[in-house]
């Protein structure tokens, strides 16, 4: 690059004025009051300048220190010095003469890159470049200065402009990752929601599910619905204690497995003793558990067959309006006890048209009031006998929405949520229609 005797104009900057905001130093005004603040509270940069000519170096060197931008500055002649430079320390700006014993024009901006892409780049251009310094910003430079009337403040002004374009640039690839990946995962986690697997008409299943994490679909809540083809339905809802991603891949695990012994099967206790063994080798950590009913109405049964490990009861709804609990029998929690089958498996007569409703911890263990009372099983029961005539999938939401309503004062549900409505026609249990 040959020696300069002028100031230097920014390319970038002289060409785009609508970038200079109100209260902006222009070039040449002297630097007063509130901008004067400002400026020295920026935070101090580090620039590296790398420029073969000694001449132009001092030049950049008297812009800096008449600039009421403060940056530190180090000087290197060449590309082989820069990628030295680069690895001891990462500067906020490269000042880079496009003009280097070993690096060449767009080459030159190039070989920065590749060594410090995270580095704000002001390339340096002679009056007869611009179309260079217009390319160089083409290919990943924040500016250009070409030599000529640029005052120390515009100096300043291009390199502080520079690296907050670089940090606005580097935001916003961040922030397109973040939501791409938000997006893949939402996919993963839809995908691994449950579909009901059932070849009879008879059967009706309203099913809702919401994670207490934020920004999730899964949490370790899980239920599953299959019908074998002896016409059995086999339903299971299930809750892992905890509410983080190895707790929902745990779920998830759980009722994949729940349905692979359905379709082998596998019932009874020795159903819920594969799960746990199953549990026992996926947790992340010793102190997880997991709570779940498993329920098979065999087909042209008038009764249901449960296993509880641990978990709440359940709702039924008979065909007459009435809405009962229902709490059999169980056994402990998967994890709590490894080894002891314990899980006796119990009947319930079946009304006809009768609904089942099954649910996990987090509809009822929300706080009421302004003290630490929960709604509790009871208050849920209470609930849901005040709603006795909804059809199925109204009588859900209003469930869930009058538990919520009433743990909003304290925040509402904070638990993962799974209920699951099971309906059965007039003229059979299990039967196909």
């Amino acid at each position: 690059m040959a020696a300069a005797s002028q100031p230097w104009t920014s390319g970038v900057l002289a060409t785009a004025a609508g970038d200079v905001a109100a209260g902006d130093i222009g070039a040449g005004t002297p630097v007063t009051g509130d901008a004067a603040t400002a400026v020295q509270q920026w935070p101090q940069p580090s620039v590296l300048l790398i420029e073969d000519d000694a001449g132009d170096a001092l030049l950049v060197e008297e812009l800096v220190a008449d600039s009421a931008l403060k940056m530190r500055l180090q000087w290197v002649r060449s590309m082989a010095e820069a990628r030295e430079a680069l690895a001891l320390e990462t500067p906020d700006c490269v000042l880079l003469d496009l003009h280097l014993p070993d690096a060449q024009g767009l080459e030159a901006v190039s070989m920065v890159k590749s060594r410090a892409d995270r580095v704000a780049v002001v390339v340096l251009t002679g009056l007869a470049e611009e179309e260079t310094g217009l390319a160089a910003v083409a290919a990943g430079a924040q500016d250009y200065l070409v030599k000529g009337r640029v005052e120390p403040e515009l100096f300043g002004r291009a390199v502080r402009y520079a690296i907050q374009r670089k940090q606005a640039e580097q935001a916003a690839v961040a922030l397109q990752a973040s939501q791409m990946q938000a997006q893949e995962n939402a996919r993963l986690e839809r995908g691994l929601l449950p579909r009901p697997l059932l070849s009879s008409e008879n059967v009706g299943v309203v099913a809702r599910y919401r994670p207490g994490r934020a920004q999730a679909l899964l949490g370790g809540d899980f239920y599953d619905i299959v019908q074998s083809a002896d016409g059995s339905v086999h339903a299971l809802i299930g809750d892992v204690s905890g509410h983080g991603p190895d707790e929902a891949a745990l779920g998830v695990a759980l009722r994949i497995a729940w349905r692979t012994l359905v379709l082998s099967g596998v019932t009874g206790p020795e159903q819920i003793g594969r799960l746990e063994e199953i549990m026992l080798a996926e947790r992340a950590q010793p102190y997880v558990f997991a709570t779940l009913t498993s329920l098979t109405v065999p087909a042209g049964a008038r009764h249901v067959r449960l296993m509880r490990a641990g978990h709440p009861g359940m709702l039924l709804r008979t065909g007459d309006g009435r809405v009962e609990w229902v709490e059999t029998a169980g056994g402990p929690a998967l994890g709590v006890v490894p080894g002891v089958f314990r899980w006796p498996v119990e009947e319930v007569p079946l009304p006809p048209g009768s609904a089942l409703v099954l649910f996990t911890d987090g509809l009822f263990e929300g706080h009421v009031g302004k003290g630490r009372a929960r709604l509790g099983e009871e208050g849920l029961l209470g609930l849901a006998r005040e709603m006795a005539g909804l059809a199925p999938e109204i009588f859900v939401d209003t469930l869930i929405q009058r538990a919520e309503d009433l743990a909003d004062s304290q925040g509402g549900l904070a638990d993962d949520v799974a209920v699951v409505h099971l309906q059965w026609g007039e003229d059979g249990i299990g039967e196909d229609g």
